[in-house]
Parts: structure tokens; C-alpha cells; sequence
């Protein structure tokens, strides 16, 4: 799987990826620190990559667009605050998203649950 871990998580987090044995890159890998959520967006289609954030806005994006890629996985929980906090909560879960993130879906991690919805959101 491929990431493009969003300016809202650490640029580590993209590095701990990496040695977890994904290709994963940061926006500011593409000096796109200040760039907006839709450009943040069509990079990851582009190159099939899956945004990773902490930012509610790429959900409501793909929404108002009826976009089915990329994926999105949101982590929304209050106890992670580093980035090995993130990794040690993604890494483990990934092989069982991995079907749902290939078809297209944007995935919460929240309040210790994780939620998985089928892009787009009009099906």
C-alpha cells in the first residue's frame, strides 16, 4: 500500500511507515505543506496513494465531489500524540483494510473503534 501522510500528522509518522514496509510520503516530501486539501487529494489519486490525516476535511471533500478514490483514513483519537503513537495505532490494522482501501473508503479511527465507509458516499 501507498500513503501521502497529510500536514495535519508528523512527517515521522511517514518515516515509520516506510520501515513497516509501505511506500509512504509526507506532503512536506513534495514541499506541499501549504498546499490545499483538493491538490493534497488529486496527488494521492494521481499516484494511488491513500491521505492519511488527522483533518475531517478530506472526508467532507470526497463527499461534495462523489469522488471513489483516494482513500482516506482519518485518526481522530485523543490519546495519540506522537508520531510512533499513530504508527503503533495504524501499522497493526492495515492488512485487514487493505481489501476496503483498494475498492475506495475512508476509514475512522475514533474512541478506540475503527469505522470503514465505501467510497462514494452517494452508493
Amino acid at each position: 500500500m501507498k500513503f501521502l501522510v497529510d500536514n495535519a500528522l508528523p512527517p515521522r509518522l511517514s518515516v515509520l511507515l516506510r520501515e513497516a514496509g509501505f511506500d509512504a510520503v509526507h506532503v512536506r516530501d513534495y514541499e506541499m505543506q501549504a498546499a490545499s486539501d483538493d491538490l493534497i487529494l488529486e496527488r494521492a489519486r494521481q499516484e494511488h496513494r491513500v491521505v492519511v490525516s488527522a483533518d475531517t476535511d478530506f472526508g467532507a471533500l470526497l463527499a461534495a465531489q462523489n469522488l471513489n478514490r483516494p482513500s482516506f483514513i482519518l485518526l481522530r483519537e485523543a490519546d495519540l500524540v506522537s508520531a510512533e503513537d499513530y504508527a503503533d495505532r495504524l501499522v497493526p490494522n492495515l492488512a485487514i483494510l487493505k481489501p476496503d482501501l483498494d475498492k475506495g473508503c475512508v476509514v475512522v479511527f475514533r474512541a478506540g473503534r475503527i469505522r470503514i465507509r465505501n467510497l462514494p458516499f452517494s452508493d
